[in-house]
């Protein structure tokens, strides 16, 4: 497929399912994808072992996974929190298992992952 053809919106839901496969090679599970809130979005929900996994998946031409932790700005890591505290206020039963953000990168170089970028 020519990703110049496709849109940007697209792409990411490419992004998200590359990245969900490749965690789910490592052993994640996945539990949702795009759960939204009043605050924002989380693009994947899995679990590892026993740590439910928030992860942010950035779909990029061209970038480092420098500029991608870079783009999770702390108003974005704000949303992000905001966002997992709305989960959890939803779905009760993952409620006692530890958090941890998560940021996937997907470029046409391969796919980096960044376990506990940062912490709520």
């Amino acid at each position: 497929m020519n990703n110049e053809r496709i849109t940007p919106y697209a792409k990411g839901i490419l992004g998200e399912s590359r990245a969900c496969e490749y965690l789910c090679q490592r052993g994640m599970t996945p539990l949702f994808q795009r759960v939204h809130s009043p605050f924002g979005e989380i693009d994947l929900v899995m679990m590892d072992q026993d740590i439910l996994v928030m992860a942010e998946v950035k779909t990029r031409e061209k970038a480092t996974l420098e500029s991608a932790m870079l783009s999770i700005t702390p108003a974005k890591q704000k949303r992000l929190v905001l966002t997992a505290r709305h989960f959890l206020g939803e779905h009760a039963e993952y409620a006692e298992h530890m958090v941890r953000f998560d940021i996937v990168l997907i470029t046409k170089e391969g796919i980096y992952h960044l376990p506990n970028a940062f912490e709520a």
